[in-house]
């Protein structure tokens, strides 16, 4: 991190740096784990385009799953990929014309549904005289041990796979529709860490949860690319995360690729698990402003809370110098954020601490450019974020 510090010296805070060996070094971990299984990058967790691009040219990466279809158009448009996944169904009218009257983006891109509303939804907005739309299907990934328990994401309504079936075959018959994909993301196992740090039963709990569901999964999931591929034939089965590399990718014959692309960053969430731990490749750096006492330096804003339930291991996490710890009266704010500990006596007005975001792609909405720290040389390159060029898919 010194390094980083060294190299960076000259770049006004506050800033992010992407250190360019982390993060080549998490996209080849990322590969070994997939085990020949290729990567189709989740670009929801990058959002530069220089990131994405440099992890799409690296073997085992194929294909981008893409947050919202108007992300998905402007991608295909600067020409990253010509496969295109949108992982969440879209109401997006607009967007859904501009997918209809573009038949090379047509060709390229695959929307989610789950609901025969969704396709209402599509011939609706560009009616049926149009390039097929391709179509990929969402199968509820949770684990259901009882009736009445529900352990995962809310997502599709579809879990069985009779249920999955009836919707392929209602699909099939839709003119103006090609189904082309099924989609299964295991949000209680990728994204959960099974070892939250101090709370060892919390970990054993979640890895026998784990463990059931990923067995409970595997099996139904079979059963549905079964059914699925007696009425279309499926070009892909979209499965895992970051967090569930390993486990997703051994279901030899079902699986054809998974997703991830938190991996690539390293974010704090990812310090919770056993099986993997990312490199710290993006982090910003906030300047001291304020000394209120000896022991305490106040920065200049930094308080990016991330998404999802409120707790502490949503807040963004000081990295260097080591050693400094968050006030608990205040945290990370918006426009200060108090730091406390032993490291603290040695800064002075001007300097910078380091920090690490909870998740990995939040953090570029915040920004316009990264700067881009190539391994061991004085070299920065600096590049735009989503943010920077414009667009944001929120």
């Amino acid at each position: 991190m010194r390094r980083i510090d060294e190299i960076t010296s000259e770049i006004e805070a506050p800033f992010v740096a992407v250190d360019l060996a982390a993060f080549d070094h998490n996209a080849q971990d990322m590969v070994r784990r997939a085990a020949g299984v290729p990567i189709r990058i989740a670009t929801k967790s990058v959002r530069c385009r220089e990131l994405i691009t440099r992890a799409l040219r690296m073997d085992g990466y194929s294909g981008l799953m893409c947050y919202s279809l108007a992300e998905a158009l402007w991608l295909h448009a600067e020409g990253l990929s010509d496969d295109l996944l949108v992982a969440y169904p879209t109401a997006d009218c607009s967007a859904l014309r501009e997918l209809a009257a573009n038949p090379a983006a047509a060709a390229a891109i695959s929307v989610m549904v789950d609901s025969i509303d969704h396709l209402d939804l599509i011939d609706a907005a560009v009616g049926r005289d149009r390039p097929d739309i391709r179509l990929c299907v969402e199968v509820d990934a949770s684990w259901r041990p009882v009736p009445g328990v529900h352990i995962g994401t809310r997502r599709s309504p579809l879990h069985t796979p009779a249920q999955v079936r009836r919707f392929a075959e209602a699909a099939q018959r839709r003119a103006g529709f090609q189904l082309v994909g099924l989609m299964a993301y295991e949000g209680q196992i990728a994204g959960l860490g099974d070892a939250p740090p101090g709370r060892p039963l919390r970990g054993a709990l979640l890895r026998g949860i784990q463990r059931r569901s990923a067995a409970e999964l595997a099996q139904r999931r079979a059963a549905v690319v079964r059914e699925v591929r007696e009425v279309a034939d499926l070009e892909f089965v979209n499965g895992g995360g970051t967090g569930s590399l390993e486990r997703t990718a051994v279901e030899d014959g079902i699986i054809t690729e998974v997703a991830a692309g938190s991996g690539l960053i390293g974010p704090t969430l990812f310090d919770a698990y056993r099986a993997f731990q990312p490199r710290p490749a993006v982090l910003y750096a906030l300047p001291v402003v304020h000394r209120p006492a000896g022991r305490i330096a106040t920065l200049f804003g930094g308080g990016y809370i991330a998404s999802g339930p409120p707790g502490a291991d949503r807040v963004p996490a000081p990295h260097w110098p080591e050693g400094l710890g968050l006030l608990g009266a205040e945290g990370a704010g918006e426009v200060q954020t108090p730091v406390t500990g032993a490291a603290a006596r040695g800064l002075r007005i001007g300097d910078r601490v380091w920090f690490r975001h909870s998740k990995a792609g939040e953090l570029a909405e915040r920004f316009n450019r990264y700067h881009l720290v190539d391994g061991g040389v004085s070299a920065v390159e600096e590049v735009p974020t989503y943010r920077g060029e414009g667009r944001s898919f929120g």
